[in-house]
């Protein structure tokens, strides 16, 4: 199993700027893939980011040009620096890992970290 432990979320207001971070332990030989997720109140979990072990990255629609996903393949971690932050981003931000980015997620969630972004 993978264990999944996400840092960085607070209160920031618009136009500001986070930086996320997850740290995967457990059986890590099975990652090629790491992400993040965000879950806002009322609405399904969506991909935000995603990145595989060689740098290709994937980003919604919604992120692109604002957030860069990267990772560091020796610490088994994966960030999430987010700028010009919007109130619309404000959610639970997950991470998870996979063979590949379409067979994401493999791993039992972990507990998130809470992003807030003020008006």
């Amino acid at each position: 199993q993978v264990q999944l432990v996400e840092s960085g979320g607070g209160l920031v207001q618009a136009g500001g700027s986070l930086r996320l971070s997850c740290a995967a332990s457990g059986s890590i030989f099975s990652i090629n893939a790491m992400g993040w997720y965000r879950q806002a109140p009322g609405k399904q979990r969506e991909l935000v980011a995603a990145i595989t072990s060689g740098g290709i990255t994937n980003y919604a629609d919604s992120v692109k040009g604002r957030f860069t996903i990267s990772r560091d393949n020796d610490k088994n971690t994966v960030y999430l620096q987010m700028n010009s932050l919007k109130p619309e981003d404000t959610a639970v931000y997950y991470c998870n890992v996979g063979p590949s980015i379409l067979t994401m997620p493999f791993a039992s969630w972990g507990q998130g970290t809470q992003v807030t972004v003020s008006s």
